[in-house]
């Protein structure tokens, strides 16, 4: 089971699900948590490989994209969480689409930042060359090379900074497994808007989220049920980088979705 941690246990509150991007933690919400707290049972979530999650070798078969989002779901079981409210950071966004597929009554409303549907040519260019590299490259130099490419501005130095740190921490076989899985990502977001176009979907996006900002706006416009909201001169990691901006839209947004008292008990 994936590792989770629990910030309260309020009855009637909500349960809203934090899930961070690559090579991350759920540290990179620390912005968020005084916020989400005051209206939410907040949980977070560390995705395979990371954290003191289960490594992606103690799988069976290849891993997937789609093994992390049934992960989740396990752990929602596990905590007796039948519908939550999710925060998808980059890679969460990913993992969420995946959900929205398979579990999709188990999604209140979901807050999509820094969201990737497909890659543009310049995204696949670098794919390739890190496929190219990963076997004969420290990890470490790819993910660095990675960050300063998605995030090269100077605005952008406190989110690079916080994942390049995070990423440390994660071990090789893991970075790589999650590598080889990104080059599926249009398969995240296929029939989305089909079969989860009951969900009520926020996307942000950081005007400078220069890899992905374009094909998503394209992507979404055929989802009756999404929302996209533009924060100006901010890049890839928006919770990071504008966050009181960041803060003040998802809560909206998540407080205006809200509905009966929550069901469920946290074990």
């Amino acid at each position: 089971m994936l590792e989770y941690k629990v910030y309260s246990k309020v009855s009637g509150k909500e349960d809203l699900v934090l899930l961070h991007g690559m090579g991350g933690n759920s540290n990179i919400f620390y912005k968020q948590l005084k916020y989400y707290r005051e209206h939410f049972n907040v949980i977070t979530i560390h995705l395979p490989g990371h954290g003191n999650s289960p490594s992606l070798n103690k799988y069976e078969g290849v891993f997937s994209q789609e093994l992390a989002a049934q992960e989740v779901i396990k752990t929602l079981d596990h905590l007796n969480i039948q519908r939550a409210h999710f925060v998808g950071v980059s890679l969460g966004s990913i993992i969420l689409h995946h959900m929205m597929k398979s579990h999709p009554e188990r999604i209140a409303s979901a807050v999509l930042s820094g969201a990737i549907t497909r890659f543009n040519l310049f995204s696949k260019f670098l794919l390739f060359v890190g496929r190219m590299i990963k076997s004969i490259t420290p990890h470490l130099w790819i993910y660095y090379l990675f960050a300063h490419i998605i995030m090269p501005r100077a605005n952008h130095k406190a989110s690079r900074d916080i994942f390049i740190k995070e990423a440390r921490k994660m071990k090789r076989e893991d970075f790589i497994g999650w590598f080889n899985s990104v080059n599926k990502v249009a398969r995240s977001y296929d029939l989305v808007p089909k079969l989860a176009k009951s969900i009520p979907k926020l996307y942000v996006s950081g005007s400078e989220d220069h890899l992905f900002i374009k094909n998503l706006k394209k992507d979404i416009k055929h989802d009756i049920n999404a929302t996209f909201k533009l924060i100006e001169k901010c890049g890839h990691v928006c919770n990071i980088e504008r966050y009181k901006e960041f803060n003040q839209v998802t809560l909206d947004f998540l407080k205006g979705n809200q509905s009966v008292k929550s069901t469920k008990q946290i074990s």
